[in-house]
């Protein structure tokens, strides 16, 4: 395993492809998931499921949306059984880490295990500013950027996306990881301001991956996926648009849809959303 780049967190493997009653032996690349620990001033607070590559950006993100700052400095450490972020907050961030401390081994399908209060689960989040505007047709070519873009989900067919794009550059940045809320903290953490753009993603949205975009800023969500009630319910608290279902060259706004500006050729009435 390595904890560099995407493409190189997948591993080749040897399989039969069984088609019309025949089978032929065949390679195919897999994904690698490992342990990976995230460890703050010497102690671990968390050991997540994930892909070994961009991990500098996970631990960022991780360390972002968890609401603790910046990171002053961070290294990356392999062992024998999996990987170690090993990062340094300023020594005032200890009373916040000992308060939400999460001590869990996190299966890439859940991204709330481990926390110890239902109040953690749904936790507060800011309401996000950002004005920023798109068009129905920026949403296509964001979520076929996305696709295009996704170099390990062409190896591997078994990973989720998450890209960056803004109006005026187009989809400026990807990350993948077997976990969809490891490849949107992947994100943030790459993502120096996300203020000024929209979080596309591969995947459904639940309510952490909204809490996730609002604790970075950013004001819209694009989906390929149909969001949970608690994410919709979220997202219309924290201000931020959510554009699900976003498949071709059609999409459903759920939230805040007047930074969706439709086309000469479109309806101009909003929809019937909050």
């Amino acid at each position: 395993m390595s904890p560099g780049r995407a493409g190189i967190g997948a591993r080749a493997t040897s399989a039969h492809v069984v088609s019309n009653g025949r089978a032929v032996a065949a390679s195919r690349s897999l994904p690698e998931e490992v342990p990976v620990a995230l460890v703050y001033n010497g102690t671990t607070q968390a050991v997540m499921m994930a892909t070994p590559c961009d991990l500098e950006d996970f631990g960022r993100g991780f360390t972002r949306t968890e609401g603790w700052g910046e990171v002053d400095s961070i290294d990356i450490v392999p062992h024998d059984h999996g990987i170690e972020v090993q990062m340094w907050l300023p020594e005032d961030m200890a009373e916040t880490l000992q308060t939400r401390r999460r001590a869990m081994a996190g299966p890439v399908g859940c991204g709330l295990c481990g926390i110890d209060s239902l109040d953690q689960a749904v936790r507060d989040v800011p309401a996000v500013e950002g004005d920023i505007t798109l068009t129905p047709t920026d949403i296509a070519s964001a979520m076929r950027s996305l696709r295009a873009g996704q170099a390990l989900h062409d190896q591997t067919r078994a990973v989720h996306g998450a890209g960056f794009y803004k109006p005026d550059q187009g989809l400026n940045s990807i990350r993948e990881d077997v976990g969809r809320h490891n490849a949107l903290d992947k994100l943030i953490g790459a993502t120096s301001d996300c203020s000024r753009g929209a979080i596309a993603l591969t995947s459904r949205v639940s309510v952490e991956m909204v809490q996730k975009t609002a604790m970075a800023g950013a004001p819209i969500i694009l989906a390929v996926s149909a969001p949970t009630t608690l994410a919709l319910d979220t997202a219309r608290d924290a201000n931020i648009t959510l554009v699900a279902l976003a498949r071709d060259d059609t999409c459903e706004i759920f939230t805040h849809p007047h930074r969706i500006l439709m086309q000469p050729t479109q309806s101009n009435e909003a929809p019937d959303v909050a």
